[in-house]
């Protein structure tokens, strides 16, 4: 038997993750290769998003925990 060479096309399963300044390329977890960003580069991200320092964040709205929650409360509301 012999095996012949073939190329398939994996584009749609390829991600990108940042760091250090580039983009690192893996298909499923296997790293194939990196895109090298230039020095400046300046992200376009949607609302919400902001990126600082070669990382990206999202910005969310979570519980205020300063207000102390009753806990061990019976069914009719007394704790």
């Amino acid at each position: 038997m012999t095996l012949k060479q073939q190329k398939i096309d994996v584009t749609d399963r390829v991600t990108g993750k940042l760091k250090n300044g580039q983009i690192q390329l893996y298909l499923e977890n296997e790293p194939i290769g990196n895109i090298k960003l230039p020095e400046g580069i300046q992200l376009e991200l949607k609302h919400h998003y902001a990126s600082e320092q070669n990382k990206i964040y999202q910005h969310v709205s979570v519980p205020d925990q300063s207000e102390p929650r009753y806990t061990d409360c019976d069914e009719g509301g007394w704790c």
